[in-house]
């Protein structure tokens, strides 16, 4: 694999770290030159967009592969919801796939909301993940339309509270998007949701669930898997 660092002068290390605080922390540009500031890295906050930009995806990639390869997901139950957003005062909409643990599975914007948009997004995701068991969804009739095509119309759920977990998952991007003063394109909602997603399942240790010693061991292990990515 070709070195992507090449022919940067900066650190691999530092820039993993500037990557990762914009995107997984709801942080501005300025915040995260103010932040590598305090620890003696000088660079400007136009570094930081380019770094995401360019590193971010690949990032993302060496992320989600070996997860869909491995199978280190669940098609139990996925749970499928819509984010509205608008860009340049125009409505657009990001379906998003969380399975029953909390795992981003698929992000897809789209202008419509529409079973067309539907189809297209649960094509795609099944393309890389397979069949779930269960789909959960609010009560939208273009998922039912959209399963019906699929013939798995009869694994949907619908229900007030059923899809909580779906509702939840969007609290990291509407908080990003308030720190970005909103989207600018829809390129670049796809890019960061996509980004965003993979990196948040690499740091999703549901801590809820373990003790604290084992927590502890859990993040030491993803940040030292994040500190090799691209390496």
């Amino acid at each position: 694999m070709r070195n992507p660092f090449r022919y940067f002068k900066t650190s691999p290390e530092i820039i993993r770290l500037a990557v990762m605080m914009y995107v997984r922390f709801p942080l501005s540009l300025r915040n995260v030159e103010d932040l590598l500031h305090e620890r003696g890295i000088d660079i400007t906050h136009e570094t930081v967009r380019f770094w995401w930009n360019r590193f971010g995806p690949l990032f993302a990639r060496s992320i989600r592969k070996p997860r869909v390869l491995d199978g280190q997901y669940s098609n139990w139950a996925w749970h499928l919801d819509e984010v509205f957003v608008r860009i340049n005062g125009e409505l657009h909409y990001l379906w998003r796939a969380v399975d029953h643990e909390g795992e981003v599975l698929e992000a897809y914007v789209t202008k419509t909301r529409n079973r067309k948009a539907a189809l297209k997004f649960l094509r795609k995701a099944m393309k890389r993940y397979g069949r779930p068991d269960v789909v959960v969804t609010d009560k939208l009739r273009s998922y039912k339309s959209a399963l019906r095509e699929l013939g798995i119309a009869g694994r949907q759920a619908t229900g007030r509270w059923l899809n909580n977990r779906a509702e939840s998952s969007h609290q990291p991007l509407r908080r990003r998007e308030k720190i970005m003063t909103r989207f600018r394109s829809m390129q670049s909602l796809q890019k960061f949701a996509a980004v965003q997603s993979s990196i948040h399942n690499h740091f999703n240790l549901e801590r809820h669930f373990y003790r604290r010693d084992d927590f502890k061991k859990n993040r030491t292990q993803a940040l030292a898997e994040w500190r090799q990515l691209a390496a």
